[in-house]
């Protein structure tokens, strides 16, 4: 007979709200250790990325400056899949799975898309099979998986890379691997990771920043104006 896998202990709902109480306490404290993180992240100094890069999509041949599509920043996710694959990263496939709809990105002046070493014809056949809709872009034959970390001696690894323009340059302000991409999910998240934020005036951003008032900005994903 298999054995029964233990259970959390059974109490009153009295002694079960008072846990619940004691642990929303430390939820709390984490929720502005975190708020105090993000805002130390949106005061990143950045690196400006002087080099070339091409990139092959759905028109074509674009350059990095392109994948920002008008908007002021760009948060790129390095999607394992490298040239000889058979398939895209099945981790990689769980965040890809878990990204917010792009028109609330968009609401903030935020661009979102995948880049992977995989031919173009590759990542549009297993983002066919994955049902995905976000921007897709195949890096082969340039230098940006190399120079941004997501191709090292190791092979192929993940990571997502954002990026700040400011008229034609463009500038990088912030990484995150490794167990860091468990991170993401939301759009919230997403924003978090970007210099601006998410652009609400509750926010501890530097002065000048963009912002509005929470909850007056944000639509059903498809109300929004332009």
């Amino acid at each position: 007979m298999p054995t029964k896998p233990p259970l959390p202990k059974s109490v009153s709902a009295a002694e079960w709200q008072t846990a619940l109480d004691q642990l929303l306490i430390k939820e709390k404290e984490l929720t502005r250790a975190r708020d105090a993180l993000n805002a130390e992240r949106r005061r990143l100094p950045m690196v400006k990325v002087g080099k070339p890069y091409t990139f092959q999509g759905a028109k074509g041949a674009v350059t990095l400056l392109d994948l920002f599509e008008g908007r002021r920043q760009l948060i790129v996710y390095h999607f394992m899949f490298g040239p000889d694959w058979k398939a895209g990263c099945d981790g990689c496939s769980w965040v890809a799975d878990a990204m917010s709809h792009p028109a609330h990105l968009h609401a903030r002046d935020t661009s979102l898309v995948m880049v992977s070493r995989a031919a173009l014809d590759k990542l549009d056949g297993y983002k066919a099979r994955m049902g995905w809709t976000i921007p897709w872009y195949s890096s082969l034959g340039s230098d940006f998986n190399v120079d941004f970390g997501a191709t090292t001696e190791q092979g192929e690894q993940h990571g997502a890379s954002v990026f700040l323009r400011d008229g034609d340059d463009i500038y990088r302000t912030y990484y995150t691997g490794a167990r860091g991409v468990e991170y993401l999910g939301s759009h919230w998240t997403y924003l978090d990771l970007t210099p601006f934020g998410r652009q609400e005036t509750w926010e501890d951003s530097p002065e000048g920043w963009p912002q509005t008032p929470p909850y007056s900005w944000n639509r059903r994903h498809d109300e929004y104006e332009g």
